[in-house]
């Protein structure tokens, strides 16, 4: 399992695969197998039975819904000079003193640009 350093949220660029370019939120992050669902990428049509809810409605038949995408085919995107541009995640430890206790916290660094993510 590799080591993932993308989070539900983030806003990624696609680097490899039929959708390289494009920029998404990450809507879920699958650790288990090292993928993740990105809002508007890798989009399928999944065909679905056609059913009842209680209150009467119908639901089902050509559903359009996004795949996940493997972890190594996205990087996380920030922007810079106004354009979005892809960048490697570092990690920066800051000591904070709390209630007399001096407690260690990671803080996540877009490489590229040096700020906070």
């Amino acid at each position: 399992m590799a080591k993932i350093r993308i989070k539900k949220g983030d806003r990624v660029l696609v680097i490899a695969g039929k959708d390289k370019g494009a920029t998404g939120r990450v809507l879920e992050v699958l650790r288990e197998r090292d993928r993740v669902v990105v809002e508007g990428v890798n989009r399928i049509k999944r065909h679905t039975r056609v059913g009842q809810t209680a209150r009467g409605a119908k639901t089902g038949g050509i559903v359009t819904t996004e795949a996940a995408i493997h972890i190594s085919n996205v990087m996380l995107s920030v922007e810079k000079d106004g354009k979005r541009v892809g960048t490697r995640v570092g990690v920066r430890e800051e000591k904070v003193e709390r209630d007399g206790r001096v407690k260690t916290t990671r803080i996540r660094v877009a490489k590229r640009t040096g700020e906070d993510i």
